[in-house]
């Protein structure tokens, strides 16, 4: 051991001697100081013995040393464990610190990938989001929009990847709800759930009805939720016929559930990423409201998921899965002599043929409706022959395409007596409505249908709404048909004035324009929010005057 400063204290010179001896540290402080060269090339070179006798010395020393230790097997176990327990103590240190990195590493990683993509919607729907190949040239000659993975969904509609999981998750129990489910009252009597979806999946859901669903080419015979269709272009080929039939497919699109829906979007060339996500938009589980605390729960009733009925891509839907059920019927209706139309649930068959077979072609009808999957209605088929007034979808086809006589009858009279008395405690429609929007939807609606006797009702309507001008909201009267299912709120007069809108676009007896108008202007009055006004003299008077 050689030292190349000169020891400051005299401890420190002690502790020199200590770990060498008292020869080699006078040795080292002469060759330090000169006396001595520090390499010699003389045989038996004294510095060479004192730093082998050193080295031997030191040697020795740590061989007594050791010797001792032995010699105490307990204090040698011991130093044995000490030493061990403090390797193992740094290396679970180090461990520790290992896992934390790759801890952190792994969460900013799964961050990102969240970001990016998603991986889980919920059991029993989420084999398939790691398939991310989407049949690219399919989708290029069917003009649709490229998507693949749930980022190029997402950036399409305009959310972030986070919003479009959250829209899409599929539970059994949640606290938030993305439908307002309510009923409203049947034409026909009884009430109707409509589950029409909260803004932000709406936003979404009319996103895959503009630009996937309208741009997929559906068969001739559908003519409802199409553009440039409508009621009167369902009844055209009806009108002046021997026979009409109308038909009615029950639970029409609560029929139709996700793996059905899913397989469409795959069968249009998407994949099974992007075919989950969409079919997972477009369908919803049937839920009933649980309080808990205080706190509401959303517990799945059915865990089927289906298609809302109130969805906007509900009718788009089922308009491309009925293509193969319009073939088929379109044939069987071919083959017996008669012409067949199909306006959403209504299937309407007519043939000049006083003598044709309605019985076999009922039974060819039940059973390809049957076998693609629905159910006709056992109480809503109608055989409707030239003696009696033949209908499709509301309107009236004897002769022309028309509406009922006592129907505008009714109309004309609500006209009169808005023109004489005001449209105070009038309504047409939903009581309690803006009656002038109301009479105006109608005769647009009359219009449509048969324009020769819609022309003076729309001129007559025209000038009431410029007579009256905006209407104040009237007091809706109770209703027992339209009252809320069980474990539901009450709807609002606003949300009840627009599903019945909504009913009567969906019936057809209002075109695309006038809904949105009419919406409009429901939503331009419940912004006003005037205060109630006292019972207008027009509500006192007896019923049969109100007309």
């Amino acid at each position: 051991m050689i030292f190349d400063e000169q020891p400051a204290t005299r401890q420190e010179l002690y502790d020199r001697i200590r770990q060498s001896s008292l020869d080699s540290v006078i040795l080292e402080e002469m060759v330090r100081s000169g006396f001595w060269p520090a390499k010699s090339d003389k045989p038996d070179d004294p510095a060479d013995e004192i730093h082998r006798r050193t080295e031997l010395q030191n040697e020795l020393n740590e061989l007594r040393r050791q010797h001792a230790r032995v010699r105490d097997e307990a204090e040698l176990l011991r130093d044995i464990r000490r030493e061990r327990l403090r390797a193992s103590r740094e290396k679970q240190k180090e461990t520790r610190e290992r896992r934390e990195r790759e801890r952190a590493e792994r969460a900013a990683n799964w961050k990102t990938r969240q970001a990016r993509e998603i991986t889980y919607l919920g059991p029993g729907v989420s084999a398939g989001l790691n398939h991310v190949e989407s049949d690219e040239a399919k989708l290029r000659d069917a003009g649709l929009p490229q998507l693949g993975d749930a980022a190029s969904i997402a950036a399409a509609m305009g959310i972030r990847v986070g919003e479009l999981r959250f829209l899409a998750f599929s539970r059994d129990v949640s606290r938030v709800s993305h439908y307002e489910t309510f009923r409203v009252a049947k034409k026909s009597g009884g009430t109707r759930t409509i589950r029409a979806p909260r803004p932000r999946l709406k936003a979404a859901q009319r996103w895959i009805l503009e630009h996937v669903l309208d741009r997929v080419p559906v068969h001739e015979a559908a003519h409802g939720f199409r553009r440039g269709r409508s009621v009167r272009t369902n009844a055209e080929p009806h009108v002046n016929q021997a026979i009409v039939v109308n038909l009615d497919l029950a639970d029409f699109f609560p029929t139709v559930r996700y793996p059905r829906v899913k397989g469409m979007f795959q069968w249009l060339g998407y994949s099974e990423a992007a075919a989950t996500i969409l079919g997972l938009l477009c369908t919803a589980a049937e839920t009933n409201p649980v309080v808990l605390d205080g706190v509401t729960y959303h517990v799945a009733a059915d865990p089927v998921r289906r298609l809302p009925q109130g969805a906007p891509t509900s009718p788009g839907v089922t308009n491309v899965l009925c293509q193969r059920l319009d073939r088929r019927l379109t044939k069987a209706a071919q083959d017996y002599g008669f012409v067949y139309t199909r306006y959403a649930d209504d299937l309407t068959f007519s043939t000049a043929n006083r003598d044709a077979d309605v019985g076999k072609l009922l039974r060819r009808v039940r059973y390809l409706v049957q076998k693609d999957g629905f159910e006709v209605h056992p109480t809503k088929t109608r055989v409707l022959r030239r003696s009696r007034r033949q209908e499709v979808t509301g309107v009236v086809v004897n002769e022309r395409p028309t509406i009922a006589r006592a129907t505008l009858k009714r109309f004309r009279a609500v006209l009169y007596q808005i023109e004489r008395d005001g449209p105070e405690g009038k309504f047409w429609g939903a009581p309690g409505g803006p009656v002038l929007d109301q009479v105006m939807g109608f005769a647009n609606y009359v219009y449509m249908v048969d324009p020769q006797k819609g022309t003076p009702l729309r001129e007559r309507a025209q000038a009431l709404v410029e007579r009256y001008g905006k209407p104040k909201p009237q007091p809706k009267p109770k209703s027992p048909q339209a009252k809320p299912a069980q474990g539901e709120a009450k709807p609002k007069d606003l949300v009840s004035q627009l599903a019945r809108l909504g009913e009567l676009h969906e019936q057809g007896l209002l075109s695309d324009e006038e809904f949105k108008a009419a919406k409009r202007r429901l939503l331009d009055d419940s912004e006003d929010e005037p205060p109630k006004d006292p019972p207008s003299e027009g509500a006192k008077k007896p019923w049969w005057k109100l007309w």
